[in-house]
Formats: C-alpha cells, sequence, structure tokens
C-alpha cells in the first residue's frame, strides 16, 4: 500500500510539473509576442521626419552633387504633401526692437510695427565695400517676403510665427553693419550708438528669451559675417550657430565647420554678363590687385609681389575701392585668365567672389581657408588650390599657372558659368541663389543641431515630490 501510494503521488508530481512547464512556457512566448508589438517603430511618433524637400512650384529643385547638378524625381508620395510642407526650412524670427536692425540703415518705424513694408520703400544697404559682408540684410529681407504672397520669390524657406513649428530661430541683428557704422571713434556719437553697447544689449534681450532658455540656444542662429562684427556677444552667444566668412578670429571651441555656416561675400565688381571672351581674348594671365602688406596670415602676398611683378603677363599691384578701383579691378578681371585669391588677414575674402562673376577661374592660396556650401559644390571643378608652401617657392606658382592649357582652362571657365548665381545676392530671391543656397545650408544644419539637443537632455530628469519618497531597493546578494 506504500509503494502504491508513493508511486501515485509520483506521477501526480511529475504532471503537476509538466502542467506548471506548459504555462509558463505559453506566458513567456505571449509575453514576448506584446512586447515585440509595443515595440515597433511607429513613423508616426517623430516630429519633423519626411526628409527635407527642396521644391519650386511643387517640383524639385535641381541638387548640386558630384561635378553635376541632377534632377532626381520625387517620389509620388512627396509629390502629394500639402504645399504647406513643401518649404525646406521653417524659421522663427525674433521681433527685435528696429535699433538692431533696419534703424541701422536710418529707417524709422512706423505703424507700430518694427519691421518695414518690404513691397515698397525698402531701405537701401550702404555701397562700396559694406555691401560685401551685408548678408543679413538679404536673409532678413526673403524671410519677411516669405509672409507676402504675392511677392515672386524662392521657396526654400518661410517664416512662421509658432516657435514651436520651426526648425530654427533666427536673430536678427545687422551685426556687420553695426560693426561698420560704429568701429571708426566718433567723439560725436553718445554711447547707445557704439555697437559695443549695442551687442550687449542685444545679448541681454535674446539670453533673457524663455526660447534661448530652453535649450540654452542651440536651436538659434546669427549671422556675424565681418570678421570683427559679434566681437563681444559671439564669447556670449557661441552655443549658437553662426552665419560667418571664415573661421579666421574665432576659437574653435567657440565657431567651427561643424556647428557653423559659411557663407560667400557680396561680390562688389560688376558680373560679367554676356560673356563671349575665350582663352585667346584675354589677354592678362594671372590677375591680383589689393592690400599687399597685411598682418596675421598675410605674409605670401608679399612673397608673391616680389616674385611676380616682373613677369610680363602678370598684373599684381596694389589696389583699393578708391580712385575708381572697383571699375579697374572689374575691367581687370573680365580681360584675366586666372584671379589669386591670397590669405590677407583672414582666410577668405571676397576676391574670390569677384572672381566667379568674373568667370576668372580663381587661385587660391589660403591654407585656412573654408568655403560656402562645400559639402554639395566641388570647388576644384572651377578653382586651383596650392599650399601656400609651395606657391611662395621661386617659379613654383607661375610655372603651374602657365602649364595649365587653353581646353582645361575652358572647362573651368564653362563650370564657372554653371555655379555663379549661387553666388549672387538679390532681392527677391530666386531659386539658386546665394539667398536660397545659404537657407538649405543652415537646413542642413538642423538634423545635427537637433541631435545635440536630444542628447543634452539625456540625464535632464526633473524629480517629483511622489518620486523623492520612493528610495532604491538593493539586490539580493548573488541576484544573477
Amino acid at each position: 500500500m506504500g509503494e502504491r501510494s508513493k508511486s501515485f503521488l509520483g506521477i501526480i508530481t511529475c504532471k503537476s510539473l509538466f502542467s506548471l512547464f506548459t504555462i509558463a512556457s505559453i506566458i513567456f512566448f505571449l509575453s514576448w509576442f506584446f512586447v515585440l508589438r509595443s515595440t515597433s517603430i511607429d513613423g508616426s511618433l517623430f516630429t519633423n521626419s519626411n526628409p527635407l524637400l527642396v521644391v519650386n512650384n511643387g517640383n524639385p529643385e535641381p541638387r548640386i552633387r558630384n561635378h553635376a547638378i541632377l534632377n532626381d524625381s520625387v517620389e509620388e508620395e512627396e509629390a502629394e504633401l500639402p504645399q504647406k510642407n513643401k518649404a525646406i526650412l521653417k524659421v522663427y524670427m525674433y521681433d527685435l526692437p528696429p535699433e538692431f536692425h533696419f534703424e541701422l540703415l536710418d529707417w524709422k518705424a512706423q505703424g507700430g510695427s518694427v519691421w518695414p513694408d518690404v513691397t515698397k520703400n525698402i531701405p537701401q544697404y550702404p555701397g562700396g565695400l559694406n555691401l560685401q559682408h551685408s548678408i543679413e540684410y538679404w536673409l532678413t529681407l526673403d524671410l519677411l517676403a516669405s509672409e507676402i504672397s504675392n511677392i515672386p520669390r524662392a521657396s526654400s524657406v518661410i517664416r512662421v510665427r509658432n516657435s514651436t513649428e520651426a526648425d530654427f530661430i533666427f536673430v536678427p541683428f545687422f551685426a556687420s553693419l553695426s560693426y561698420n557704422k560704429f568701429s571708426k571713434k566718433n567723439p560725436h556719437k553718445k554711447k547707445k550708438g557704439n555697437d559695443r553697447a549695442l551687442q550687449d544689449r542685444l545679448v541681454d534681450y535674446v539670453t533673457n528669451q524663455e526660447l534661448w532658455k530652453q535649450y540654452q540656444g542651440k536651436n538659434h542662429f546669427i549671422v556675424a559675417h565681418h570678421p570683427n562684427s559679434l566681437l563681444t556677444a559671439r564669447m556670449k552667444l557661441w552655443q549658437a550657430t553662426f552665419i560667418l566668412s571664415d573661421f579666421g578670429r574665432y576659437p574653435p571651441n567657440i565657431a567651427n565647420v561643424d556647428k557653423d555656416v559659411i557663407a560667400p561675400y557680396k561680390h562688389v565688381i560688376k558680373s560679367y554678363v554676356n560673356d563671349t571672351s575665350d582663352f585667346d581674348t584675354r589677354p592678362t594671365l594671372l590677375y591680383f590687385q589689393g592690400a599687399i602688406y597685411r598682418k596675421d596670415g598675410g605674409f605670401a602676398r608679399q612673397e608673391l609681389f616680389y616674385l611676380l611683378k616682373d613677369e610680363k603677363d602678370v598684373h599684381f599691384t596694389f589696389g583699393s575701392v578708391q580712385r575708381n578701383g572697383i571699375n579697374k579691378a572689374t575691367q581687370g578681371m573680365h580681360t584675366s585668365k586666372f584671379c589669386l585669391n591670397i590669405a590677407g588677414d583672414t582666410p577668405s575674402s571676397n576676391r574670390l567672389f569677384d572672381a566667379i562673376v568674373s568667370h576668372c577661374v580663381p587661385v587660391i592660396i589660403s591654407d585656412e581657408i573654408e568655403l560656402p556650401y562645400e559639402d554639395v559644390l566641388d570647388y576644384s571643378e572651377f578653382c586651383i588650390f596650392i599650399r601656400t608652401s609651395d606657391a611662395v617657392k621661386e617659379h613654383f606658382l607661375i610655372n603651374l599657372i602657365r602649364s595649365i592649357k587653353k581646353d582645361e582652362w575652358s572647362r573651368m571657365r564653362d563650370r564657372l558659368k554653371e555655379v555663379e548665381d549661387f553666388f549672387k545676392f538679390q532681392y527677391p530671391s530666386k531659386e539658386g541663389d546665394a539667398v536660397q543656397m545659404i537657407w538649405q545650408a543652415v537646413a542642413r544644419k538642423v538634423p545635427a543641431m537637433r541631435l545635440k539637443i536630444h542628447k543634452s537632455k539625456r540625464f535632464y530628469h526633473i524629480v517629483t515630490k511622489k518620486e523623492q519618497g520612493l528610495k532604491s531597493i538593493p539586490s539580493p546578494r548573488n541576484f544573477w
């Protein structure tokens, strides 16, 4: 009887264990099924997840890539997106007091608006060399025009009034104009008109905005194209994206190619319209006119002057905008095959962009130069780059230039004609001009900016009173 009882209990125990194992297995597989379902990615969870599009009246804009301008087709579902989603970039712009922008052009606010009516009587920017750093002026005009339907313009950007819809937040301070206007000491100017004081007020205004405090300015951008503009404010607003001419006067922790955008200068000389010249009808082989004795990295200009001054088909002289200098430079570049762009006080100058619109093949001697849109535009197709250490060797530069024959020069000149519109500023802006190219360059910074913001929030956590009462429970020894 004892043995039968033991046998019976053994059978029950085995059946019970088998049943428990079966139930546990079912629960295990069901739990994994629900976990996998819950972790599937739903694209609707992500905001602004669609790739940025460049469109023109519902059609994709030609994109610059790999030595050519390619017209890529757009997916059918992209083409059916509503027009409001077609803009490549959405920008929220602060309504800064006029003293920071158009009032610097002697414009007076009327009717309670801080902005001029961009459909008429647009304040004019000062001429001469002031124009070369006028980038913030053209971007601000274009953003204001984006809200007016009857102004024909390109569609790379729109201004939004709700900051939560914006990709970037724009601080429309005319920094270069402020520097140029107030850089020379004038005893008759009051302190409030001083560039330094204006920068201080700008910093106070911007850093007290809730939008700035939210991400410490990481989603803001500011134009400071003149190398000396925003000289003090840059150290306090450095987390924003800067639009600059180069990084020559910026520490790498304040401005760098990963965070910021390089914009072209506005060319000063006249564009070569209806250019029918060729290799044989441009008598000057190599052209340079400008300041020869420069500080900082500009020593190469002086060295090259002594190396080239006696070459019969080389024009290398001192020049400035005074005494009809711009017209002389226009004539000189339009009749030259190659134009020198040598580092001066800073790595860049407007001379490069003057050469481009003159269809004069640029010869760049500037080791630290950064170029606009270089992530989408191959400058080696229409520029010649020479290291400074090589350029100052006797006969190196002139022998290299003389070795370039007609066919190669003609190919580079033809490419200059294809890309010159990318460096032209105008209002209203047009597809593929400098204004639209800069907006697209800013748009390409959006993913990196968002990544930076998201990573900065990893360990940001507000502990509630309820959570403060919870204490961690220590794991038992040998838990694993």
